[in-house]
């Protein structure tokens, strides 16, 4: 008796047929050819260029982009991928599986990209094929490179002024045009006499840095255009425009003359007053009252007015008593404008420190720095009936009701602060900014950034990674001195080539 045998052991076998060109058994297919015949009969990569020319702009470091974008791209990018794909014209006609970059020189100008595809073939069988493609990178100038390497190469110009004689002014906007990054359409910065002039190749970027300026600081601006060429066939005119900026010609920590029309429409305000903050407008106080006041740019240059004592005029004095004035004691007067409340009036008599022990005769003055002094205290102020003062405003008022100083703000040791301080400012190009940083100017500017904690918040500041951090155990560091904290400094990001090329 014969068993059949079980029905996992029966072979199931495939009808095969003959390729049509080489005669090898195979598999039916639509086309009766073998991958191989049919590899040597179609090509489905016929169409798809196999060298391609790309163009690069060394002066910004950018790709071409057709039609006529230019943009940033890494080599073996993501974005480049992108780029090399869309400058194959007959893609379109297969399907993409796969696509990578192929290692070249990166000096060699040749950028290698091996693509997959799929392809419907004769009698709709689907092929894959590999295969690489090779860009051919060829320098091309940028429109905005060559506009820079011509003569004329802005169009537009901002220049901003300030006739005052300090520059603690421009390096607050340089803090400022770094923190909201107003200097990226900026073909350059160049220091002229008196402010810095910014380049730009529309007008429309030069309107947006005028408008930034006039939001931060106050100031009036001008404009002019000229023309360079005219096509008379198209009509089209070819104008470069310019922009003058006036800054007002007064700074944070100044002593000022208001005129009488002014003093009677911020309430009453005496005329002397001290600037003790510039933003976007200038803050008066009135060191006999308390009294503040804001004044913008419209108001102010409708009533213009000059600095009487500049920063540079300073002298230390030494506190040798101090009264607060109580609030009951203060005279309010009909219409009286806004009282400060972050200071306090007293009356504090003074010695000259390089007096010190030679004139024991002091000088009284009512000053609002009464919650930040006590006796032994050092106190930078001007004396105001000593100094030549030229100005028309302050010739008209009465000599008996100005007091003979005006304290402007506490002396602490700079050499100490400056020791401790443990925190930059980042600042733009070297060669753009030709303001020298290391004058006492820039240095009483980081002071007042120290001392003034409301001007710090419109500024970046970042660790410094070469000074340490000071702590309570030192014993040089006075937390009653001002210092900026820790949670206000940033991180400065540094990336380290050679670190990341070792991990």
């Amino acid at each position: 008796m014969e068993y059949l045998p079980e029905p996992s052991a029966v072979e199931i076998t495939k009808n095969k047929i003959l390729c049509c060109e080489c005669g090898i058994p195979i598999e039916p297919n639509p086309a009766n050819m073998c991958v191989a015949c049919l590899r040597s009969q179609v090509d489905i990569t016929e169409g798809i260029p196999k060298q391609v020319v790309i163009y690069f702009c060394r002066g910004c470091e950018r790709y071409l982009q057709p039609p006529a974008e230019w943009v940033s791209c890494a080599l073996e990018s993501r974005e480049l991928l992108s780029l090399c794909l869309k400058k194959l014209k007959g893609l379109s006609r297969v399907k993409l599986i796969d696509a990578s970059f192929v290692w070249t020189e990166p000096h060699s100008k040749r950028i290698k990209v091996k693509l997959t595809v799929h392809g419907e073939v004769v009698g709709g069988a689907v092929l894959q094929q590999v295969f690489v493609v090779e860009y051919v990178i060829n320098h091309h100038m940028c429109d905005e490179c060559h506009r820079s390497e011509a003569q004329d190469f802005w169009r537009s110009l901002v220049q901003v002024r300030q006739k005052a004689e300090n520059k603690k002014t421009f390096f607050y906007l340089e803090q400022l045009i770094l923190k909201h990054k107003a200097h990226e359409n900026t073909l350059g910065i160049k220091p002229n006499h008196g402010g810095l002039d910014f380049f730009y190749t529309s007008e429309g970027h030069a309107r947006k840095m005028v408008d930034f300026i006039a939001a931060v600081l106050p100031c009036k601006y001008q404009h002019s255009k000229k023309l360079i060429s005219h096509d008379i066939h198209s009509n089209v005119y070819n104008y470069k425009f310019t922009y003058s900026v006036d800054i007002v010609p007064v700074s944070k920590d100044s002593v000022v003359c208001l005129p009488k029309k002014l003093t009677q429409s911020l309430g009453g305000i005496s005329p002397i007053c001290l600037v003790y903050r510039v933003t976007n407008g200038l803050h008066l106080i009135d060191p006999l009252s308390a009294q503040i006041a804001e004044v913008n740019s419209t108001v102010y240059y409708r009533n213009p007015f000059q600095s009487i004592c500049n920063p540079k005029q300073l002298v230390e004095y030494i506190v040798m008593d101090i009264e607060p004035i109580m609030d009951k004691e203060r005279k309010v007067f009909p219409g009286q404008g806004q009282i400060s409340t972050r200071h306090v009036l007293a009356d504090v008599w003074l010695v000259r420190a390089s007096e010190l022990g030679i004139n024991d005769n002091t000088t009284h003055t009512r000053t609002h720095l009464g919650h930040v002094l006590k006796p032994g205290d050092s106190v930078l102020g001007y004396n105001v009936m000593d100094s030549n003062i030229n100005d028309a405003h302050f010739e008209k008022i009465d000599k008996s009701k100005v007091q003979d100083v005006v304290l402007v703000k506490k002396y602490y040791d700079k050499a100490l602060i400056r020791r401790q301080r443990a925190w930059k400012l980042k600042h733009l190009a070297d060669d753009e900014m030709a303001f020298d940083r290391e004058t006492n100017e820039y240095n009483d500017f980081l002071d007042d950034l120290e001392e003034d904690p409301a001007l710090r918040q419109n500024i970046n500041i970042f660790k410094d990674a070469s000074k340490a951090i000071p702590v309570d155990s030192n014993d040089d560091f006075d937390p009653n001195m001002p210092h900026v904290t820790l949670e206000e400094m940033l991180d400065d990001l540094v990336i380290d080539d050679v670190e990341m090329a070792e991990s």
